[in-house]
C-alpha cells in the first residue's frame, strides 16, 4: 500500500502548491487552463480507448454499467459527499469544489498506470509504477487546483479508497487476472476520461460517475469471454 500512500501524499502536496499560486492568476488565464486541460483530457481518453481489442464488450459494458449506475445514482451520492465536505470547510461559495474533486479523482484513477501499478504492488512486484504515477499526479494536481480549487485536494480520499481496494484485490486475485482484461479496462477507462474532457470544455454535461459500474461489467465479461 506504500505506492498508494505516496500517490495520495503527492496529490495533497501538488494541490497545496496549486492553491498557493491560484490567487495570483487572473481569471482569463483560468479560462485558458480549463480549455487546455479539456483538450488534453480528450486526447488522453482517445489514446486509451483505442487500446481496446474488443469493442463489442466495451459497448455492452458501457450501456449496462451506465444503466446500473444511473439506477443507483452514484453521481448524486458523490456530489452529496462533496457538498458535505464543502460545508464542513466553510467553502459554500466555491462553485467548482465538487467539479474539481470529481474531475481530479477520475483523471487520477482511470488510467492504466493506476490499475497496473496497484496490481504490481499487490502481487509483490514493487511500487515503482505507482511511484512514477505519483510524480505525474503531483504535477497534474498543481494545474488542476489552480483551475478548480481546493476540491482537487479532497480527491485524495476516494483515490486512497480506489487504489487501496485495487491493491487488496490484487493481493487476493491478482494471479488469475489476465493481461487482456487489464487492456480492456484501460480502453473503457479511456472512454470515461474522454467524457471528462467533454465536461471540462462544457460541450455537454455527462454523468460520468454513473458510468463507473461499466468497469465491473467489463471485468466479468472479460473473465468469461476472453
Amino acid at each position: 500500500m506504500i505506492g498508494t500512500l505516496v500517490n495520495v501524499g503527492a496529490v495533497i502536496l501538488g494541490s497545496a502548491i496549486g492553491l498557493a499560486f491560484r490567487s495570483r492568476i487572473p481569471k482569463r488565464l483560468f479560462e485558458i487552463v480549463f480549455q487546455a486541460l479539456g483538450l488534453f483530457t480528450i486526447c488522453l481518453g482517445l489514446v486509451m480507448a483505442f487500446k481496446s481489442n474488443n469493442m463489442l464488450i466495451m459497448v455492452f459494458s458501457l450501456v449496462t454499467g451506465s444503466l446500473i449506475g444511473e439506477w443507483i445514482n452514484i453521481e448524486k451520492g458523490i456530489e452529496n459527499f462533496s457538498e458535505k465536505v464543502k460545508h464542513k470547510l466553510g467553502k459554500e461559495e466555491d462553485a467548482n469544489f465538487s467539479t474539481g474533486m470529481i474531475t481530479a479523482f477520475l483523471l487520477f484513477c482511470m488510467g492504466s498506470m493506476s490499475i497496473l501499478g496497484c496490481f504490481e504492488e499487490g502481487m509483490g512486484k514493487g511500487a515503482n509504477l505507482l511511484l512514477t504515477k505519483s510524480l505525474m499526479d503531483g504535477f497534474s494536481a498543481i494545474a488542476l487546483t489552480a483551475a478548480f480549487g481546493i476540491g482537487v485536494m479532497f480527491s485524495s480520499i476516494p483515490l486512497f479508497i480506489y487504489q487501496g481496494g485495487l491493491t487488496l484485490i490484487a493481493i487476493l486475485f491478482g494471479n488469475i487476472m489476465p493481461e487482456a482484461m487489464i487492456i480492456e479496462l484501460t480502453g473503457i477507462g479511456g472512454i470515461l476520461i474522454l467524457g471528462i474532457g467533454i465536461n471540462i470544455l462544457e460541450i455537454k454535461k455527462l454523468r460520468i460517475l454513473n458510468m463507473l459500474p461499466a468497469l465491473v461489467i467489463e471485468v466479468i465479461l472479460c473473465y468469461f469471454f476472453l
